[in-house]
């Protein structure tokens, strides 16, 4: 059966295609690099010429083993790009790891020729650690957001999944490829191949910078109370400074019973003992992802004395934050 399909007129005026450059790190997320090529291919088959090209290098030339054990033919090694190229570094497990001397120093190299530099999921923290993020806004994926925040005080960071801030392009991982892509690819050839792409692609809800990347407060914990959404995001928001109960239930309009009640009703715990899993969530991802001390992470964490974060620590996990982090031989990660 003969394919058919309407080709999207594009006027390139003689420029010649973009090439982009994935720089693959070692257990980079198949997802986000899947999602960024295959946004290009199919803006090249809609386009019914080449507007794009791309290649994937890594350190040592070879090959790069993806999260899922998939393992990548190398186009070749960390070498001098060409100025125009757009380089986009895609980052997946233990991204801390993967971000090596050579790396680092091959990007700063790199950034000094003035390209457009994008970090694809958790490669934020590779652009970060390079210094090409500094006075920037940019995003990282949700559970990498604690950690950052820590290490990196001179960026800032959003929760959109994906920011673009002058030559520099930081996504938040996942299906968040397309959405940059697409938003490249409108920028360069217009709306109408934008579309086209996304209907290929079977994707009905594109998102912008302005998005947020994690589901709602009612949507993630399956219960949507307004007052009850409200306190849940106070409490988010407050980690490192808890507030009593009391004072959450007087700022929503309520008395402290009635918020126990509610939280019983809903979540089958008390207000503190939900905040306590809130504060206990982020003090291990801080552990595992972060070379902070126990005593900082405690004290990011709202607990006044190391000893009574390692009595709430090992309640809550059956181990000590000494031992988490001793034990700890993967680092989470997307």
């Amino acid at each position: 059966m003969k394919e058919q399909r309407q080709v999207v007129k594009v006027d390139t005026s003689g420029k010649k295609p973009q090439r982009f450059v994935f720089v693959l790190l070692d257990q980079f997320t198949m997802l986000c690099f899947a999602c960024a090529v295959e946004s290009l291919r199919i803006a090249n088959r809609m386009a019914g010429q080449t507007l794009y090209e791309w290649m994937v290098i890594g350190e040592g030339g070879v090959s790069a083993t993806c999260s899922n054990g998939t393992v990548f033919k190398l186009d070749s090694d960390l070498g001098e790009l060409r100025r125009e190229d757009m380089l986009m570094v895609c980052g997946g497990i233990d991204v801390q790891k993967a971000t090596t001397r050579k790396v680092v120093s091959w990007l700063r190299r790199e950034a000094r020729r003035g390209p457009v530099i994008g970090g694809l999921c958790t490669a934020g923290y590779t652009l970060a650690k390079a210094g090409l993020l500094d006075g920037k806004r940019a995003t990282i994926h949700w559970e990498n957001q604690d950690s950052f925040v820590e290490e990196f005080e001179e960026v800032t960071l959003t929760k959109s999944v994906f920011v673009v801030d002058g030559n520099r392009i930081t996504t938040a991982g996942g299906t968040a490829s397309i959405d940059l892509m697409l938003k490249l690819i409108a920028n360069q050839h217009g709306e109408e191949l934008a579309n086209a792409v996304a209907d290929q692609l079977i994707y009905s809800s594109i998102r912008t910078d302005q998005d947020t990347q994690r589901l709602s407060t009612p949507t993630r914990i399956g219960v949507r109370h307004p007052k009850l959404s409200q306190v849940i995001q106070m409490m988010e928001r407050n980690i490192e400074e808890p507030i009593s109960p009391a004072a959450l239930a007087k700022d929503v309009g309520m008395s402290t019973r009635q918020l126990e009640r509610l939280f019983r009703r809903y979540l089958s715990r008390s207000p503190k003992r939900y905040y306590m899993e809130l504060r206990l969530q982020k003090a291990r991802n801080l552990l595992m992802q972060t070379d902070m001390s126990v005593i900082n992470v405690a004290l990011a964490c709202g607990f006044a004395s190391p000893s009574h974060f390692s009595k709430c620590y090992r309640a809550h996990y059956n181990t000590t934050p000494y031992r988490e982090r001793g034990a700890q031989s993967t680092r989470l990660s997307v």
